[in-house]
């Protein structure tokens, strides 16, 4: 697979570092919030049920593709096999976890990918999952099979080796203020780092409550050309706790789009496009 590359240096502060900032910063946001250093859980365990047992080893940030590979109109040929992007970040193993387009050729429409598999040497462990908009307007959730390993038009990931060891771990109770949990916490990294690009990768827990989730629908026929074409399009659901989220967030404007995180090593962004 011959696709261009492009790689940037992240800043990786101390982890205890980050949890201090972030102690700090989220109390702005949340009533109660708890952030300490900690042995990774076994995430292969529930509530997680991930494909590997910790988020170590090498772990990288990965930016497939863009939205304008989907505005405004589609374009099908932009289609990525996780184990030919393995091999090109040269990972083995690789464990992904993170949030882009599901193959839509598999699924017969446009579909979310939510992704978290294993490829070592050249055996799949797929655990991911698809959701896309029925003909009722429903929002259903399939599991790839294992010879299923593609993405489509977009991707936000966080390659690792999948080892266990340390982690930041977050506990946040009880929002006062208007920024959700990712965004409360990129926007204090960001304060505190300013020019300093931090990135995170890796899952979290949302016990109770509702999260406002988009679902993509079947491809428009009709040009996207502004946001609130797009949002006009896009499919909104109120889904109920528990929900497990995977993804990456960064601090600076090296990131397509900004999802979901807990842990830091990596000082590179790779871009696939």
């Amino acid at each position: 697979m011959n696709l261009p590359i492009e790689t940037k240096n992240l800043y990786i502060p101390n982890l205890t570092e980050v949890a201090e900032v972030l102690n700090g910063g989220l109390k702005k946001n949340f009533e109660n919030i708890t952030v300490a250093v900690v042995d990774c859980p076994d995430l292969t365990q529930e509530p997680f049920t991930l494909a590997c047992r910790g988020l170590g080893g090498k772990p990288a940030l990965v930016e497939i593709g863009g939205p304008p590979y989907l505005l405004p109109l589609v374009q099908r040929s932009k289609l990525y096999n996780m184990q030919d992007i393995a091999k090109l970040i040269n990972m083995d193993p690789a464990f992904i976890v993170g949030a882009g387009a599901g193959p839509f050729p598999f699924a017969g429409v446009n579909c979310e990918g939510i992704l978290n598999l294993e490829i070592a040497n050249g055996t799949v462990n797929q655990q991911t999952r698809i959701s896309k908009v029925t003909g009722d307007g429903l929002a259903e959730q399939i599991k790839l099979p294992n010879s299923e390993t593609r993405c489509a038009l977009l991707a936000n990931l966080l390659f690792s080796e999948g080892k266990t060891g340390k982690v930041i771990r977050v506990h946040a109770k009880k929002r006062i203020g208007n920024d959700d949990f990712i965004a409360s916490i990129r926007k204090t990294l960001a304060e505190h780092y300013k020019d300093k690009i931090v990135g995170l990768g890796g899952t979290f827990l949302l016990k109770e409550g509702k999260a406002k989730q988009h679902v993509m629908p079947d491809f428009s026929v009709t040009p996207l050309n502004s946001d609130e074409d797009l949002n006009k399009w896009l499919h909104f659901y109120n889904m109920s706790a528990p929900l497990i989220a995977v993804g990456t967030l960064v601090t600076g404007e090296y990131v397509i789009l900004t999802k979901f995180a807990y842990v830091i090593k990596k000082p590179a962004l790779k871009y696939v496009l």
